[in-house]
């Protein structure tokens, strides 16, 4: 019983330490698209800027509480945030299924700027 306790502390301890590593990386691409950094920590706010960076409407929250609908929708976005950056298929992919890894990466890398909506992957 202590071992699960033990597994248990470890991966709030991951958790915690994760989720507040990805904050800060929305943080600074929110910057780097010149909005306010502490949106990333607003719920709902940091999904309507999401939005505007992505250069999708707003009205497309309605859309994110459907079911179903919300993975199309959610990967839409991610891609249209990804080319945002300059950033291609690639990169939308990491951000999908490895996002704690590539959310960081394009915070914190030289090489990844905004260059606005529908951005050039050139």
């Amino acid at each position: 019983m202590e071992n699960l306790e033990s597994i248990m502390q470890q991966v709030q301890i991951a958790s915690i330490v994760l989720s507040v590593l990805y904050i800060i990386a929305m943080w600074k691409l929110f910057e780097k698209a010149g909005q306010p950094g502490w949106a990333a920590i607003i719920p709902i706010y940091n999904l309507i800027v999401l939005l505007q960076i992505s250069g999708k409407p707003v009205w497309w929250i309605i859309l994110c509480l459907i079911p179903i609908v919300n993975i199309v929708v959610l990967i839409m976005i991610i891609h249209a945030f990804s080319k945002a950056y300059g950033q291609g298929v690639g990169m939308t992919l990491g951000l999908i299924f490895l996002g704690f890894i590539f959310m960081p990466y394009m915070a914190f890398s030289g090489s990844v700027q905004y260059v606005g909506t529908g951005g050039s992957t050139e």
